[in-house]
């Protein structure tokens, strides 16, 4: 039984997972509240910044723009995002993000359902930014 029913959770407290780019914080996931079906947080990137590609072999990964712009590579298909739009990333297809506007970019993601284990979570295809192997938060984050 879930004990953390109605738990909020502050993005300030909550690691900052840059490895891929960015600055990533899984706010929701069965680590922090105990959830079972998925998991979510918030992306930051600044211009000119971004998430390597990679893709979620389980997951579908709902993204919506809060601010800035972002450029969305998916399947090697551009697709732009500006603040108020929402993107659905399908599973097993591979996605990048770029911050493609001369603000910092801010954006929500929520990924279901959960990989059988987290480091099933999470395939790159592209080498991360500090040359090692990232690890995933839940299933893998972003």
């Amino acid at each position: 039984m879930n004990t953390n029913t109605g738990t909020r959770v502050s993005v300030a407290s909550v690691t900052a997972n840059t490895k891929r780019g960015g600055d990533i914080r899984v706010t929701l996931s069965p680590r922090t509240v105990g959830c079972t079906s998925g998991f979510g947080g918030v992306l930051r990137l600044a211009p000119g910044e971004f998430v390597t590609e990679h893709l979620h072999p389980y997951s579908e990964e709902f993204l919506h723009i809060v601010r800035g712009h972002l450029e969305l590579s998916l399947a090697g298909r551009p697709v732009g995002l500006a603040p108020g739009d929402s993107v659905l990333v399908p599973i097993g297809v591979r996605h990048r993000l770029v911050n493609s506007g001369t603000v910092p970019a801010e954006a929500v993601f929520h990924l279901s359902p959960l990989a059988p284990r987290p480091e099933l979570g999470h395939v790159d295809t592209e080498e991360p930014l500090h040359g090692e192997a990232a690890q995933p938060d839940v299933g893998g984050p972003r």
